[in-house]
């Protein structure tokens, strides 16, 4: 350390035993004179979470005058042109009908979709859900891709039945995703005692929380039913009744809330609960970035990795979009497909809800050849723009520059890439206005091949906050399986998309994915939020990774 925390001031002593305090207290404004010598006045700033992340952001005064110094290298990261490579050394991932990341590309690599009515558990058609019309208080489809909730955390986690409970349904599936990832890493001692960083991407209000609140406020809610002008008309019995099966529905905690009670409460939370149980000495972060939640929470990762601030990250998102709040909520604003969602179809008309999770552990390249990692694949570059200029309408230019963005920290051109992994909405304007933005940027003379689009979306829905990590799971297992990935329930793409300007290909069945001499295959993975932010990631395989390991199918 260059300078000490004390050296400008005297310490006092502490007032009953006489000894020299290291610290004291200013009771009233006091001038803050400057220290001898050049160096200058310095602060500390100390915060800390109820999750369990601590921070410590160290300050000072400019002086124009004053000689600058050169900043340290931190940790192993070397600066270079161009950002090292990021390895992937462990991934999983769950979706509908799809308990790991090996169950998820076979039902990619199907063609049938994982959509169809939700179970009553999750939807009670009763209370939400009619066919016609564009309501406030009901979702005019019953389609979703739910995935069951685990009742019992992974093994070898000891977490209490009381602890487990409180948990969010969210947090449940992120532990057993977790697992699954570090898992397939194989070597979860070797990060022990190693800075790093866990970053979920997640919606802040997680429905345990929704649900607490409901069930604090149903006497009120009772109070406030009573007097509605709109059931005047009921017997008084008929409202009995209906009271009654709302509180059958919700019913309502007697007890105090405890501290585990928390839990459930905290997006952080999440991040927070897979540090800990698995004993990482990670920094646990929340990201929220809308559908772009879980890139956005990548390039905070990546961020990480490349400053030298950590060895390794755990990044991805989580998100149980099929639930009857944020499926009123899309249907009142006509974003729900009637049937279900075929991105870049003529018949396109909005997008079906899905749950899912997917998960990446992530470290330097050469960090990972120094500690033999298996490599599934390598994320060489990653942009993120705003466009910021509606709520929920997209903008090709914004996508352009995130994608530009990208290939700005990358040594090809969009003319190597092979396959985009397409956010893929299935809305009529926000598929032509990505195949536009997608033609600005990857029509290029010379392209040896047409560009093959897919997306995720086509089989598991839309999981929001977990559909970037959707869309890199099936890019990174693709590369893999050195196989294209079909659409499902294309049947003939809209008219209005510029695919001939790529060109592009939209394929229905796999497709085996040749190599171009001399070079790695290559994907991109675009996701954007509601908001206006877009952001797109490029990544390749490990051209020195046991070729043995990609037969077709294989996901290891």
């Amino acid at each position: 350390r260059e300078w000490g925390p004390h050296e400008h001031r005297t310490p006092e002593r502490h007032p009953r035993t006489g000894a020299r305090a290291l610290h004291r207290r200013a009771r009233t404004a006091e001038t803050w004179p400057a220290g001898p010598g050049p160096a200058p006045r310095r602060a500390a700033v100390c915060g800390s979470s109820l999750t369990g992340a601590l921070c410590h952001l160290i300050l000072e005064d400019d002086d124009a005058r004053r000689p600058r110094r050169t900043a340290r290298p931190r940790d192993t990261a070397v600066v270079t042109s161009r950002p090292e490579p990021i390895a992937v050394v462990g991934f999983g991932g769950r979706f509908a009908d799809s308990p790991d990341a090996p169950a998820f590309w076979r039902a990619v690599r199907s063609g049938r979709d994982r959509i169809g009515p939700l179970p009553e558990e999750v939807l009670d058609r009763d209370l939400y859900h009619r066919r016609t019309g564009v309501s406030l208080t009901h979702s005019y489809t019953e389609l979703g891709a739910a995935v069951p909730v685990p009742d019992a955390p992974p093994d070898g986690l000891r977490i209490t039945p009381r602890r487990y409970e409180a948990m969010d349904a969210a947090q449940r599936i992120a532990l057993a995703v977790a697992a699954e990832t570090l898992a397939r890493h194989g070597r979860t001692d070797a990060l022990a005692g190693r800075p790093g960083v866990v970053a979920i991407g997640s919606n802040l209000s997680l429905t345990r929380e929704r649900r607490l609140n409901a069930e604090r406020a149903a006497g009120e809610l009772e109070a406030a039913v009573a007097e509605l002008g709109a059931l005047a008309a009921l017997s008084e019995r008929a409202r009995a009744r209906l009271l009654d099966r709302v509180r059958d529905r919700y019913r309502t905690l007697t007890g105090p809330l405890s501290v585990m009670d928390l839990d459930g409460c905290l997006a952080s939370g999440t991040a927070a609960l897979v540090a800990g149980e698995f004993r990482l000495d990670a920094v646990p972060v929340a990201v929220e970035a809308a559908c772009a939640s879980s890139l956005a929470a990548l390039d905070l990762a990546l961020g990480a990795l490349r400053s030298g601030e950590a060895a390794f990250a755990l990044a991805g998102g989580v998100e149980l979009a099929c639930n009857p709040r944020d499926m009123v909520l899309c249907s009142a604003l006509g974003l729900l497909s009637h049937t279900r969602i075929t991105p870049f179809d003529a018949a396109a008309d909005g997008f079906s809800p899905g749950d899912g999770c997917a998960l990446f552990l992530l470290k330097r390249r050469s960090d990972a050849v120094r500690d033999g990692d298996t490599i599934y694949g390598l994320l060489r570059g990653i942009g993120g723009s705003n466009d910021a200029r509606s709520l929920i309408a997209p903008d090709a230019d914004g996508q352009v520059r995130a994608m530009r963005q990208a290939f700005g920290q990358v040594d090809f051109d969009p003319s190597a890439v092979d396959y985009l992994e397409a956010h893929g909405t299935g809305t009529r304007v926000g598929d032509r206005v990505e195949i536009t933005a997608t033609a600005e940027v990857y029509a290029k003379p010379g392209r040896p091949r047409p560009l093959v689009i897919g997306s995720a979306k086509s089989s598991f829905g839309h999981t929001f906050a977990a559909a970037g990590g959707a869309g890199l799971l099936r890019a990174l297992l693709s590369l893999r399986a050195r196989t294209f990935p079909p659409n499902a329930n294309l049947n003939a793409p809209a008219a209005d998309l510029p695919l001939g300007e790529i060109p592009a290909l939209l394929p229905t069945a796999p497709e085996p994915w040749p190599a171009e001499p001399g070079r790695p295959r290559r994907a991109g993975v675009s996701s954007f939020g509601t908001g206006g932010i877009n952001y797109h990631l490029l990544i390749e395989e490990e051209e020195h990774a046991d070729r043995d390991a990609h037969r077709d199918g294989d996901t290891g």
